[in-house]
């Protein structure tokens, strides 16, 4: 099981790394789309970023996980709000919908509660 988390770890830090370094492009129309400011995205993506990195080095520090866990869980709760709001279809809710369920995961595994 440990194994599983350490990936789901990896899983979501990856998949932050790729959508806010990579496809950027997409970032700033999504945003311009829910009608927030260069500034709640700057600030929304530097706290994925960093709260992605702190999850991978969870692996070495495990004190780290919950808070990074639960920052993200709450940011892709807020995620699937903004789609929500400005009706976007279901596969644009997916992505934020895996992440958020890998995060209550590790969060439940670090807890103890699985």
């Amino acid at each position: 099981m440990e194994l599983i988390t350490t990936l789901s770890q990896v899983i979501i830090a990856a998949s932050i790394g790729i959508v806010w370094v990579f496809r950027f492009d997409n970032i700033i129309e999504e945003f311009k789309q829910y009608g927030l400011s260069d500034l709640i995205r700057s600030m929304v993506g530097a706290a994925k970023i960093s709260l992605a990195t702190l999850l991978v080095a969870g692996i070495w520090y495990p004190a780290l996980i919950l808070y990074s866990a639960a920052g993200i869980a709450f940011l892709m709760a807020c995620a699937l709000y903004a789609h929500f709001s400005v009706s976007n279809p279901l596969k644009k809710y997916l992505p934020a919908f895996s992440l958020l369920c890998l995060s209550v995961f590790i969060i439940a595994r670090d807890l103890n509660l699985i």
